[in-house]
C-alpha cells in the first residue's frame, strides 16, 4: 500500500513528498542519482538508464560528461515519459568529511533546480541522490534536501512543482523530517 503524498505550497510553487517509482513521473525532467562518468549504474540510476533506452541515453550522457560531484547535466529523456532527464551528481559519503559531503549534496540540487529553471522546465522530479550505494545516510539527507528545496522555491518559485519521489523506505524518513518542518514552521509562523 502506497503511503498518502505529502504538499507543501511556496508562494506559486509546491513542493510534493511522495512513494512511487521516478522513471513513470508525469514531469518536464526527473533527475538521476548519477555518476561523475554518467555511466548507466545501479539503483534509480539504472532504472532511469533501462526505461528512457540505456544506448541512446548513454550516448547523451557521454557527449556531456564528465560531471564533477554536486553539479548536474541535462540530457533528453528519450522513452520516459518526462522530456528531460538532468543528472545530479551527489558525494560518495564516505570519501569527505561530513560538512563537505552536506555542502557536495545541497549543491547537487541546487544544480538540478538551476538547470530546470535555465531550460523554462515547469515540474521536476528527484529522487534521494546518494542516499544508495554512495552511502549518504538517509537521516542526514533528508533535512538538508528538502531545506534546499524549500529554501530554493523561496528564492525562485520555479519550477513551479518539484516532487521527491522515494522508495518504500526512503520515504518515512523524509515523511517524518517534511512533518516535522511543517509543525516548526506554523510555530514559528512561517
Amino acid at each position: 500500500m502506497m503511503n498518502e503524498p505529502l504538499t507543501l505550497r511556496i508562494g506559486q510553487a509546491c513542493l510534493e513528498v511522495v512513494e512511487g517509482d521516478i522513471v513513470s513521473q508525469q514531469v518536464d525532467a526527473i533527475v538521476n542519482a548519477a555518476n561523475e562518468q554518467l555511466l548507466q549504474g545501479g539503483g534509480v540510476c539504472g532504472a532511469i538508464f533501462r526505461a528512457a533506452g540505456a544506448a541512446e541515453l548513454q550516448r547523451a550522457c557521454d557527449a556531456v560528461a564528465p560531471c564533477p560531484t554536486g553539479e548536474a547535466r541535462i540530457t533528453p529523456g528519450f522513452a520516459l515519459p518526462a522530456r528531460y532527464i538532468i543528472h545530479a551528481v551527489g558525494p560518495i559519503f564516505d570519501h569527505y568529511a561530513p560538512s563537505e559531503a552536506d555542502r557536495l549534496l545541497i549543491s547537487a540540487y541546487r544544480a538540478s533546480l538551476a538547470l530546470a529553471r535555465q531550460y523554462g522546465l515547469q515540474s521536476i522530479a528527484f529522487p534521494s541522490i546518494a542516499t544508495g550505494i554512495y552511502g549518504f545516510p538517509v537521516t542526514r539527507a533528508a533535512p538538508l534536501v528538502l531545506q534546499t528545496l524549500i529554501d530554493d522555491l523561496h528564492t525562485h518559485q520555479a519550477p513551479g512543482l518539484v516532487r521527491m519521489v522515494l522508495w518504500r523506505d526512503t520515504f518515512p524518513v523524509y515523511r517524518d523530517v517534511f512533518t516535522h518542518m511543517q509543525s516548526e514552521r506554523k510555530l514559528n509562523g512561517g
